[in-house]
């Protein structure tokens, strides 16, 4: 299966080249970095470093995911797999977020900082709160415990066509998942690593006022159970 991985970034030029060339193109076939208008030099970074970069000038982590996706889509994708240009990810950690997909045995993969690889100090207590929240409310109104909240996630494409996704902010991530345990989806997690930021400041948990505009987009989409599910998805095996 043919693997495209899609990086947003708004103004990540000191971390979004390592993050691109720490991603394995053996098994990943392109890297797309939708850049949101940065003024920094990060699509020249991504360039340079090997990444195809799509620029999407309107506001929204789920815009930018949604550009991304359409790349995917048009250089022929079967999965696309979803990470942060910042680096607190570890790209080398995609290869076991994309195994289960690739061996047939899960639709969408989760890889969650909640496992046990994270740095101390990496995921502030504010995230840990609000990761805590948020996987408790989906358990209780969908029944599928999820340890985390995290960016970093494959699923295949053809089944993120049939989720329907329409969420265009911080949101996004988390309606993913709602709508996969909806869907019906086969759902794994991996532990991933996470490590404090060497560079940059992260756009949500960096500043109070993004933390609260990520945390109630968050919380909207999780408390919005009234939305008929999707269609039962066709079978992407």
């Amino acid at each position: 299966m043919k693997v495209v991985a899609i990086l947003p970034a708004w103004n990540e030029a000191a971390s979004v080249g390592a993050v691109v060339r720490g991603i394995d193109r053996g098994l990943v076939a392109a890297v797309v970095v939708v850049d949101g208008g940065s003024t920094d030099g990060t699509r020249e970074a991504a360039s340079a470093a090997g990444a195809e970069v799509v620029v999407e000038r309107r506001p929204g982590y789920g815009r930018a995911c949604q550009a991304g996706v359409a790349r995917a889509q048009a250089l022929g994708a079967d999965v696309v797999a979803f990470l942060d240009a910042s680096s607190a990810a570890d790209p080398a950690d995609l290869r076991a977020v994309l195994a289960p997909i690739l061996a047939g045995n899960a639709d969408f993969v989760l890889g969650s900082r909640t496992g046990g690889l994270a740095d101390p100090g990496a995921l502030r207590l504010l995230q840990r709160a609000g990761n805590r929240l948020a996987t408790t409310l989906i358990h209780l109104l969908y029944g599928h415990a999820y340890s985390d909240l995290g960016s970093m996630r494959a699923i295949h494409l053809g089944c993120l066509a049939d989720l329907a996704m329409r969420e265009l902010t911080h949101g996004w991530p988390v309606e993913m998942q709602v709508q996969a345990v909806r869907c019906g989806l086969r759902i794994g997690e991996v532990p991933i690593h996470y490590r404090r930021r060497v560079a940059g400041r992260s756009k949500v948990s960096g500043s109070p006022l993004g933390s609260v505009r990520a945390g109630v987009a968050i919380l909207r989409v999780v408390l919005a159970s009234a939305r008929p599910p999707p269609p039962t998805p066709r079978s992407h095996g």
